[in-house]
């Protein structure tokens, strides 16, 4: 019977191979594989988490914008220098999400960071407010 590996080390793996450039649909299939295998399913998300720190702690943020729109590519520069500037990431990659739910604005989702300037929190926060008045 093979060796359990430890979340640490799979994740400490995946992590490398992705600074490195491996193909990620590869990498991926091998992971599902293993968890798939070794039944640790459940283990995914913290997994995931993982692989987020270990990149976080190389310089490498991988984060998600969640708009009411597209972003244009100046836009979306832009918010990926802030994020730059905020973690001190070397590289930063942002995923965008479209949700009609905001309305307006932009949330912007770091490991250990959330910036939230969305219509629907400031109604939110206005709401709370006055309700406290």
């Amino acid at each position: 019977m093979a060796k359990k590996l430890s979340r640490r080390s799979i994740a400490t793996y995946v992590a490398s191979e992705l600074i490195s450039g491996a193909d990620t649909k590869q990498l991926t299939k091998q992971l599902a594989a293993y968890l798939v295998e070794s039944r640790r399913t459940k283990e995914l998300t913290l997994l995931v988490r993982d692989v987020q720190y270990y990149l976080a702690e190389k310089g490498h943020i991988v984060g998600t914008i969640i708009t009411a729109h597209g972003l244009s590519a100046s836009t979306e520069k832009a918010i990926a220098a802030y994020a730059k500037s905020k973690t001190g990431a070397a590289v930063v990659k942002l995923d965008a999400i479209v949700d009609e739910s905001v309305l307006g604005g932009f949330r912007l989702n770091l490991p250990g960071h959330e910036i939230d300037t969305t219509i629907a929190r400031q109604l939110t926060t206005l709401k709370a407010r006055y309700k406290k008045a």
